[in-house]
Parts: C-alpha cells; structure tokens; sequence
C-alpha cells in the first residue's frame, strides 16, 4: 500500500502544520496542530513558523546553515537589489546546493570542501557548478556579515574553477533558413518561435531582450532594445537600424500579430509575451524534432544566434557590433569565424 500523501510538507510546511489564508488572499496565516493539543498559532511569516515548529518539536537551531542562510539572503536587500532572472537563476542554483550543503554550518565549510563539490559532486556538470558556488560564496558572505562564519573559501581565489570553454558553434544561414521552413509547414506557435530566431540573428538580441519587445519599441527606422544585462543604475537601450532583411520580418510579424498597438512582438497562444521557461520549452522541442528530421545539420542553441550576428557583422562591416560593455567579450565569446581576413602592407 502507498503511503498516503502528505499534502502539508509538499506546500512546503513542516508535518501537523495548517496554512489558512485570509479572506484577501495574499496574507496566510500558518497554525500548528500537536498531537493531543489545541492549535497553536504561528504569526504570517512562513519561515518564522517553521521554525517555530522546530524549536517546539525540539529540533537543533539551524542558524548559520546554508539553509538557513539561504532563507535570510532571499529576505536581504541584497535580493531585493537583483533582476528577476538572476533571482529565478539563483533559486535554479540553489536546488543541487541546498541538498549537498543545506544543513551544514557555513563556519564549517572549507576550501577543500568547495574544491570536492567542484570536482566530485558535480562532476557531471562542470559549468553549472561554477554558478552554484557562485551562489554560494554569496551566502557565506551573508554568513560573515551576520557573525556566522569568519572566512569565505569561494572568494579570493581560494578554490580553481572549473575551466570553461566559449562554445565554437555557429548557426548557418542555410540552417537558419532550413528551420524557418520547417516550422512554417508546422504553423501556427512553431512560426512565432522560429521568427524569434529571425530577428535575433538579425540583430543580436537576447532572449531575454526579444520576449519583452512590444510593438512600440519597433518602428519602421530602428528598434529600441533595453538590454537585460545593465550595469547598476544605469540603464542602456539599444537603438538598432532597420535593414531591408529585418524589414521584411517585420511585415510578417505584423500579418500574424494580434495587437500591433501595444502588444508584444512574439506573443505566445494568450497574446501575452513567452515567459523565459516557456520559450526555452518551445525552442528545445523544436529543435529536437528539426534534428531528428535531418532538418538542420547540428544543433545550436538560441543563443547561438547571437554568435552568428557577431560573426557576420565582423565579415561584412570589418568592425564587432556594440553587443556586451566590454569589446573583449564580445570578441572572445561570440566572434567565432572559422578564417581571419586582413591585407598585407
């Protein structure tokens, strides 16, 4: 027989506790039923609550752990100060970490104990390992702000990395053209997503940038991007000049769309703009059937697409587009020709 389910702990409560929302919907209250007892009321605050149902079970404080540092960095204004895809990143990163570290003292982490996790515990995945640790040297910063800890092995460069390499990989125009075909026969959504594709290897944009474009922002001279990376308190739109290519795109986006007024450029089925998960949904599902149909040559990414601007501006204007704050990134990271052309004297 199967265990019966335990509704409560899957909401994120601790067993025998009760969440009860207020008629406003947005306050919950959270009680707590012992066994024998009458119910014992714990306040609003989720976190607080759990922790109270800790203490009174007679559980060990988790103060200091990274798991409970984890709680008090999504309250601190240090969050309160990142973008929203750098939260949803972090919570993503966040998941592997907390279950190798989640109930460990941050005093009593080491470098050598960064440097296994590195090597060791996500050997399998080099690169996200570097964000987690990323993450976590954030949290045993917090840790020493709040006397928790005395030293942050993840800084100062204490433990090696793990090495990473730029991706080589660029996009074709053939395979570009090929996809767009291929998702034209299909219709309807698969169109949306492979103009999307379009337009970033027209002009370089992000993912991130080309899902909050809307009508406005794109007129028939130029289009108005806000870059999704911006340095703190400044923010950067870029202002693309139109081409007859993206012009072209542009008509038939507009034959599709359902509000050229002030809806989104790439809505998705609701004509709302795609939200970051869902995009990549529709992106990776597409590509995995183009690939398995011999449709393109070799997979790519969507960011990819952002290489082959890169690649194709440097051949036919001799200069890299103004794509990232620093020019050497953008040379090192997306200018990926596989032949470099130059006169002699």
């Amino acid at each position: 027989m199967n265990r019966p389910r335990d509704r409560a702990t899957a909401k994120g409560l601790l067993p025998r506790m009760e969440a009860r929302p207020w008629r406003d919907g947005k306050t919950i209250t959270y009680r707590y039923h012992p066994i024998g007892g009458a119910p014992i009321n714990l306040g609003t605050d989720r976190t607080e609550a759990c922790r109270r149902v800790l203490e009174l079970n007679g559980q060990a404080d988790d103060t200091g752990t990274i798991g409970r540092l984890w709680q008090q960095y999504q309250a601190s204004p240090a969050w309160a100060a990142l973008r929203d895809r750098t939260r949803a990143d972090y919570v993503d990163y966040s998941v592997h970490l907390l279950r190798v570290f989640g109930t460990v003292h941050a005093a009593h982490i080491t470098a050598p104990d960064v440097a296994r996790y590195l090597r060791v515990e996500r050997a399998q995945a080099p690169k996200r390992a570097n964000r987690e640790v990323s993450l976590l040297g954030n949290l045993l910063g917090l840790a020493i702000e709040r006397g928790d800890a005395m030293h942050n092995p993840c800084r100062g460069g204490q433990v090696r990395r793990n090495p990473e390499r730029p991706r080589s990989i660029t996009p074709e125009q053939a395979d570009i053209q090929a996809l767009v075909v291929h998702a034209q026969a299909k219709g309807g959504q698969w169109a949306i997503v492979t103009m999307a594709a379009e337009f970033a290897a027209l002009v370089g944009a992000r993912q991130a940038e080309l899902l909050t474009l809307h009508w406005p922002q794109w007129s028939a001279d130029e289009v108005r991007l806000q870059r999704a990376k911006q340095r703190a308190g400044v923010v950067k739109v870029e202002r693309i000049e139109s081409s007859p290519a993206l012009a072209e795109l542009r008509s038939r986006l507009q034959a599709v769309a359902k509000n050229t007024t002030l809806g989104a450029v790439f809505p998705n089925r609701q004509g709302n703009p795609y939200t970051a998960a869902g995009f990549a949904a529709m992106w990776g599902k597409l590509m995995r059937e183009a690939v398995a149909a011999e449709v393109v040559q070799q997979r790519f990414t969507f960011h990819d697409l952002r290489a082959h601007y890169t690649t194709q501006h440097q051949q036919q204007r001799g200069t890299l587009p103004a794509l990232h704050a620093s020019p050497t990134t953008t040379a090192r990271v997306y200018e990926r020709a596989k032949e470099a052309r130059r006169r002699a004297l």
